[in-house]
């Protein structure tokens, strides 16, 4: 899951597939709906997207919960990506022989109780206003504050308590006897080395929402 910053939001209708690459930001939101809403689309796939801004990751999420399309991801998604990829009517990985894995961003390491609801229904909405500026609108997708899973935020930055590469990272491998799923709390030291992160137990991305079947 190591790679280069990429550059914005690239969309590619493939039959009743819209996929969306790079990273999520607002040039590429009026096309994204527009696809939407011509009711072609059935699943949107994120496929390897590196982070984005909170606002492009409110108005994705909200077209998609808008349109009841589901979602796929195939290989990353992190930060932002997350926060739409968690609108579909279900959300699950995709299938293939790469390794898929959601970085969802956290201010600090979540209890038991909080991984239960965190990412389920509208708390997924309103987790993603905890990494706005203290000026975002109730809705938490008024400001362009980056979510990016590669470039630091400004220090100054008012109400941010994000940090790059920070947050419950949940991954797919595949194997001989199937897909092994595994969870782990990073606390965004380790860089984009993920083996550093700290494995959590009974975090199943099933029971907790992240995944629907």
């Amino acid at each position: 899951m190591v790679g280069t910053p990429a550059a914005a939001a690239d969309i590619e209708l493939q039959g009743r597939e819209l996929v969306v690459s790079g990273m999520l930001d607002g040039s590429a939101i009026k096309s994204f709906t527009d696809l939407l809403a011509s009711g072609t689309v059935r699943t949107v796939v994120f496929e390897d997207l590196s982070g984005g801004t909170a606002d492009a990751a409110g108005a994705f999420a909200d077209a998609i919960r808008a349109s009841g399309v589901d979602t796929e991801i195939r290989g990353q998604c992190m930060a932002a990506c997350a926060y739409a990829f968690l609108a579909g009517k279900t959300h699950r990985f995709g299938y293939g022989f790469q390794v898929n894995g959601i970085l969802l961003p956290v201010a600090a390491r979540p209890t038991a109780a909080e991984l239960a609801v965190r990412w389920r229904g509208e708390e997924a909405h309103k987790t993603l206003a905890d990494f706005t500026p203290a000026t975002a609108t109730t809705a938490g997708t008024a400001t362009a504050k980056p979510v990016e899973a590669s470039v630091p935020p400004p220090k100054d930055a008012r109400g941010d308590n994000w940090q790059p590469d920070h947050g419950v990272l949940f991954t797919a491998s595949p194997t001989l006897f199937g897909r092994i799923y595994n969870a782990y709390y990073c606390d965004g030291t380790q860089g984009r080395d993920f083996s550093k992160c700290e494995r959590l137990s009974d975090a199943d991305p099933y029971k907790l929402g992240v995944l629907t079947p």
